[in-house]
């Protein structure tokens, strides 16, 4: 019997989420079709503003309609960059293509995994407002706005939608990674939120160490999390981290999530694993109170 109502409740939320799928693809359409009527402010940034993404061909079936959320925000930035590996070039499909016609800009590098979408802008241009998206999910129209709302220049520090708080341990330092505070609810400001990038991430210019480029070192120290070494790399010019508003849900496409990694890096302790090298290089000094 409770096997039964197990089944029941999977078949009910595999269903709940054909249905929310469905509908944010109708809306990603309308959005599109009706571009030409959007009123578009500007991003009144000091500085460029640079929408920056990556993807990889398991990706591709749905990263156009990503791409319309993101080319169709009520800020404009000043622009969308998806950064492909070379080996992926001839395997972009032709609606992703067609999508330079409208504003975006494709960009070709060495493949370095998920660190495509911000170590190659890094090296090209560190004067820069960059907003990391991820490629499989639907961005609601105002989220490049609540990025430009809720930045002050005053604050040293970056500035997420969603995030983890950090747990530590009576010596100060993080406990392991499925002991923290997942996905906060509440708007809060430390050197303990932890950003990750489903939900978009704004770095300022200069926030992140210059070391952020260094191939070697974080292909070595953190080969599967770009959320840990970035997160180090704004420790180590004394940033702190603001999670901006109540909790959000940002609905990946249905079939896009790679949950081999997502086990490998959770349940599997890479994540522990990466955080112990960088607190090996960096140590954990409080920033904040």
């Amino acid at each position: 019997m409770k096997n039964l109502r197990q089944n029941g409740w999977n078949k009910l939320r595999t269903i709940k989420r054909l249905i929310v799928d469905s509908c944010l693809r109708m809306v990603t359409a309308v959005r599109w079709s009706s571009r030409q009527n959007l009123r578009r402010e500007g991003h009144g940034l000091p500085g460029q503003l640079v929408v920056s993404l990556t993807s990889y061909p398991p990706r591709f079936p749905t990263l156009s309609l990503t791409l319309k959320t993101l080319l169709t925000q009520q800020i404009e930035p000043n622009s969308v960059i998806l950064w492909i590996a070379h080996e992926d070039r001839a395997a972009l499909p032709s609606e992703v293509l067609e999508l330079t016609k409208h504003g975006l800009e494709i960009k070709f590098c060495d493949d370095m995994r998920s660190y495509k979408k911000i170590v190659p802008l890094m090296q090209e241009d560190r004067e820069l407002f960059v907003v990391t998206a991820d490629d499989d999910v639907y961005y609601g129209s105002d989220w490049l706005k609540g990025f430009t709302k809720a930045f002050d220049a005053g604050r040293w520090e970056v500035i997420c939608y969603r995030a983890h708080l950090i747990q530590l341990d009576k010596t100060g330092l993080p406990l392991d990674y499925n002991k923290w505070d997942f996905n906060i609810d509440r708007e809060t400001v430390s050197d303990l939120v932890f950003p990750t990038g489903i939900g978009g991430i704004l770095y300022r210019p200069g926030i992140l160490h210059t070391d952020v480029t260094d191939h070697e070192r974080f292909t070595y120290l953190c080969p599967s999390t770009d959320d840990i070494w970035l997160y180090f790399m704004a420790r180590r010019t004394g940033a702190t981290w603001r999670k901006i508003g109540r909790r959000r849900k940002f609905r990946p496409w249905l079939g896009t999530q790679d949950v081999a990694l997502m086990d490998m890096n959770l349940h599997g302790g890479e994540n522990d694993r990466q955080i112990r090298n960088m607190l090996k290089i960096d140590g954990f000094s409080r920033i904040s109170p």
